[in-house]
């Protein structure tokens, strides 16, 4: 957002070309951490088809299409992949908190709905909606769902579904970064990373060298990591995400009510993240 809290289409542009510099290994366009909430429609889907024109087929663009009205959810993945994207990533309907019975539906009709390839993304902290790990795979047997975003932090839940869903080809990713290392070092296929936003190549690092079963390598770059982590959540993701990025050069201090900009007592606790984490010097 710009100043004024309009898109800032300049800025956009700056971050995608950064994330492909920084070797990202795919973009999630309209996001929590891209202001998905604050964005209208219009807003939403012209979002995705800038961030998929910009990325020129270089790594796969996911695009957020989540709704709490499962026509809209169906209405949103229909257009990703009429511009191109390559997955779209579907959150548990939030506020009306459905049934599992509900979820399962919702989630059914979209991956009907949709051409492109679903991934579930169950994060019950913003949502009040919590997919079950029964659901999950019931719905792993649903054509066209391919994997889930799993942002609960609950490790011994991930355990489980890892286990269960071994040699299947369902993906699991994990959403909570502060948890993330371990996710993927018991299984995990990767990560869909808030830090990632600020520190892209050492995220990638961390994943690749988790999923690779590399420990010591993936405990280290953690506990480098571990500020970033914990303190982008200081205040409601994406507000510490944009103060950091603005720090960092990248965009303008711009962002829509009800989301304010960071609170100033926040601003040194997130500088020192982004220094410990290498992203910028003191």
């Amino acid at each position: 957002m710009d100043a004024e809290g309009g898109l800032d289409w300049q800025a956009l542009e700056k971050l995608v070309a950064f994330h492909l510099q920084e070797g990202t290994d795919a973009i999630v366009a309209v996001g929590t951490s891209g202001e998905s909430a604050t964005l209208n429609v219009q807003e939403h889907v012209e979002v995705i088809r800038r961030v998929v024109k910009l990325v020129i087929g270089q790594i796969p663009v996911i695009a957020g299409t989540g709704a709490n009205a499962t026509s809209e959810a169906v209405e949103l993945a229909r257009y990703a992949s009429e511009v191109g994207a390559d997955y779209c990533l579907s959150v548990c309907p939030y506020y009306n908190k459905p049934t599992q019975e509900g979820l399962y539906r919702h989630f059914k009709a979209v991956a009907e709905g949709s051409k492109l390839p679903v991934i579930l993304y169950n994060v019950p902290g913003r949502t009040c909606s919590d997919l079950y790990n029964e659901t999950v795979l019931r719905l792993a047997e649903v054509d066209n769902i391919i994997g889930l975003k799993d942002a609960t932090g609950n490790l011994e839940r991930a355990e489980d579904l890892i286990a269960r869903l071994k040699g299947s080809g369902f993906m699991l990713y994990s959403g909570d970064d502060g948890t993330a290392c371990d996710f993927m070092l018991m299984g995990g296929h990767g990560d869909i990373s808030v830090t990632a936003n600020v520190a892209p190549r050492a995220m990638h690092d961390l994943c690749a060298a988790s999923v690779a079963g590399d420990t010591d390598r993936a405990h280290q770059l953690n506990t480098r990591l571990m500020p970033l982590h914990t303190n982008l959540g200081i205040e409601s993701n994406p507000i510490p995400v944009k103060w950091a990025l603005h720090r960092m050069g990248l965009i303008e201090p711009g962002i829509r009510l009800p989301l304010t900009w960071l609170s100033e007592k926040y601003h040194s606790t997130i500088s020192e993240a982004l220094q410990l984490a290498g992203v910028i010097e003191d």
